[in-house]
């Protein structure tokens, strides 16, 4: 997804350590564990709907109306929610190769509203305008950053970015981001669009094909800090084939097993 030469797309295992990612790692959580935040054997996870441009377009009402997409969306009648209060509905049209993201998305007396919306090109390295939201907190699409099942077994394995939360950041964010969601000006806290990448030094031994292929990414493409949460939670999409047993073991992945990215000079259409 996106183009190859966007920032998602872009290896990070040889870019600087920024000059203060021992102060992030440690606000962050030195010693909090890694969450894979999606599976129990394929039951949950953030879920994506695969729509076409026969599917039909609904009208929206926003909360965030002045930082939304106001297009339709291609919302399919039983679509695949995300658990939980954030409520994300993903819709990817694969006629278009267009992406469709909703937050806090519910279905009110037969319309739809959410509380707000994005749509991207996937051919596309095109940002959001600077100061806006998307359906994810730091104005950054979902989808790209998502942990697939059909990446991880698939020979080239994942060739991106994935997208983690953290439980406090600061009011600033760094490319590719475009938004923040905080009141605070700590400069400890980290700010939206934070890189990291797992360490060479961490050993693939007695991990699982799945965690494995997720660690291989980690180490060259590293994670984009993309929303509040928890720490170090990587957000993937539900199959019924993640097994539990094997991705499990990425609990053993601690904050101190990380360092933060000097990103400064990453940019869509270039490569570094």
């Amino acid at each position: 997804m996106l183009p190859s030469d966007n920032v998602w797309n872009t290896h990070v295992d040889r870019l600087p350590v920024h000059s203060r990612s021992a102060t992030f790692i440690r606000t962050i959580g030195r010693t909090a564990s890694v969450h894979p935040d999606f599976s129990r054997q394929g039951r949950y996870g953030t879920p994506f709907n695969v729509v076409s441009s026969k599917t039909r377009r609904a009208p929206v009402r926003f909360t965030h109306g002045s930082e939304s997409d106001r297009v339709r969306y291609p919302i399919p009648p039983r679509p695949r929610i995300e658990r939980g209060s954030d409520r994300h509905i993903l819709m990817l049209d694969r006629d278009r190769c267009r992406l469709f993201e909703l937050f806090d998305a519910r279905r009110v007396d037969g319309r739809w509203q959410a509380g707000s919306g994005a749509t991207s090109d996937l051919r596309s390295n095109r940002l959001r305008p600077r100061g806006w939201t998307s359906a994810d907190a730091a104005g950054l699409p979902i989808l790209p950053g998502l942990v697939r099942y059909d990446e991880v077994v698939h020979q080239a394995g994942i060739q991106h970015a994935l997208r983690f939360t953290v439980p406090k950041t600061r009011r600033a964010f760094l490319y590719p981001a475009r938004h923040f969601a905080s009141d605070s000006n700590a400069t400890a806290l980290p700010p939206m669009g934070l890189r990291v990448r797992l360490k060479r030094s961490v050993s693939l031994r007695g991990h699982g094909p799945q965690a494995r292929a997720v660690i291989r990414a980690l180490k060259r493409y590293g994670m984009i800090l993309a929303d509040n949460g928890s720490p170090w939670f990587i957000t993937g999409a539900p199959h019924a084939r993640w097994n539990d047993d094997d991705l499990r073991t990425l609990r053993r992945l601690r904050g101190r097993h990380f360092e933060v990215v000097d990103t400064r000079r990453l940019r869509n259409g270039s490569r570094r």
